[in-house]
């Protein structure tokens, strides 16, 4: 006789959506069906459709999920820059272009296909937010005038934007000026140095050429 296993309402959800996560990564969209995630669980269809209602709002959920994983690890990767040493922004960047890899692109997509709208906002605030103030902080310590808030939100937003449509058009996109798909791990490695461009500010050297321009 099978034992029947309880888990509470959240702990159902959450299964549920590690399962879909997995099989989205592996498959893409088409490969999260309640059927396939109702297997991997180990529950009935009737037990997914119970916690999410239609597929649609399954996949819905998935993509608030991966959302959630997003800050998460952003989070994470912004708390390892503590103590005196400059901040890196490489591993948020490799996160962010984590995440779409692992099939969340082509879900917003479909998502999207199917009328859905993201109606939330500021998914990327807390990032831009600590990155701004250790830009500050590193300025201060190093007679650097750092870059101004939005430079940061614009470099971001920028960023974001390339790397959640990366699986879906990238190799287009170097194909339209003769890169071809070895170039894409280069490409991340641009978007670090971009970043770290920004969030470095500008010397007195810089500050002067630019004030003796607008001078004139």
């Amino acid at each position: 006789m099978t034992t029947r296993v309880r888990r509470t309402p959240e702990e159902a959800r959450r299964q549920i959506l590690e399962a879909a996560a997995k099989l989205l990564t592996a498959g893409g969209p088409a490969a999260v069906q309640v059927r396939a995630v109702a297997a991997e669980v180990g529950v009935s269809d009737a037990a997914v459709n119970h916690h999410f209602g239609t597929h649609e709002q399954l996949l819905s959920a998935l993509l608030r999920f991966g959302g959630a994983r997003l800050k998460s690890e952003l989070r994470a990767a912004l708390d390892e820059w503590g103590g005196d040493g400059a901040a890196d922004p490489a591993r948020l960047v490799h996160v962010l272009a984590g995440l779409y890899a692992d099939g969340y692109a082509e879900l917003a997509l479909a998502l999207r296909q199917l009328g859905w709208r993201d109606t939330g906002s500021g998914m990327l605030d807390e990032a831009v937010d600590r990155l701004h103030t250790r830009a500050v902080t590193d300025g201060a310590a190093t007679g650097r005038t750092p870059p101004p808030r939005e430079a940061v939100q614009l470099t971001v937003a920028a960023l974001h934007q390339a790397v959640a449509t990366e699986p879906l058009f990238g190799d287009e996109f170097r194909r339209s000026v003769g890169l071809d798909a070895s170039a894409r791990d280069r490409l991340v490695g641009w978007w670090i140095e971009t970043l770290r461009t920004t969030l470095a500010g500008r010397d007195a050297s810089t500050r002067a050429m630019h004030k003796g321009v607008g001078d004139r």
